[in-house]
């Protein structure tokens, strides 16, 4: 664990280092081997998942996450494929692939790193953040209702779709364990913390 805690490249108690040591954890305790699955992501902090994580990895085009690993396990239905993604750009920016990714119920884990704002462009708020919280684009106060992703993805079809808390490791590490050897589509939305830009 030491050398790839060296590498780190997220900001200094970045909770997403948690997160992606529970899913090494996870795939770990379940015997499943590094060629035999794959992750894909993109770019924004939850984007370098891939560089951290022994297996095949691809870094996709903006927005492109879910589509790509659909095609993925397509290709090869006997590989495991875990996309992440963060609240942000998934909730928002791209949320028609993840409701129809919901309704297709293919065999893919969805990992969503949510610390409740855009944490590389310094901390706007997103589809998750509290109403009443403070953040860049929001100095007074938040006025949108954060949205229920797990409500948003059960009535859409899935399956199996759980909250996580980065905060809670063992908890964590055993829901993803559960959704990646969940047959069709699975959900986990972590929260986490955001050192660096949340502040409520």
């Amino acid at each position: 664990m030491r050398s790839w805690l060296n590498n780190i490249q997220w900001c200094v108690w970045c909770w997403d280092t948690l997160i992606i040591w529970a899913i090494k954890k996870a795939f770990s305790d379940l015997g499943i081997e590094s060629h035999n699955r794959v992750v894909v992501s993109w770019v924004w902090c939850s984007g370098k998942a891939s560089q951290y994580i022994d297996w095949y990895a691809a870094e996709t085009l903006h927005g492109r996450t879910l589509p790509f690993a659909t095609w993925v396990k397509m290709a090869n239905p006997n590989l495991t494929v875990l996309a992440t993604w963060g609240d942000g750009d998934w909730y928002g920016i791209w949320m028609w692939h993840f409701i129809h990714a919901c309704k297709r119920d293919l065999d893919i884990t969805y990992i969503v790193m949510d610390n409740e704002n855009y944490a590389l462009t310094t901390g706007q708020a997103s589809p998750t953040t509290p109403i009443w919280a403070k953040t860049k684009t929001t100095p007074e106060w938040n006025i949108s209702e954060p949205f229920d992703p797990i409500w948003i993805a059960e009535k859409a079809g899935c399956r199996f779709a759980k909250r996580a808390d980065s905060i809670k490791f063992a908890e964590m590490k055993d829901i993803i364990k559960e959704a990646i050897t969940h047959k069709g589509f699975s959900i986990v939305n972590i929260h986490q913390a955001c050192p660096s830009f949340k502040r409520w």
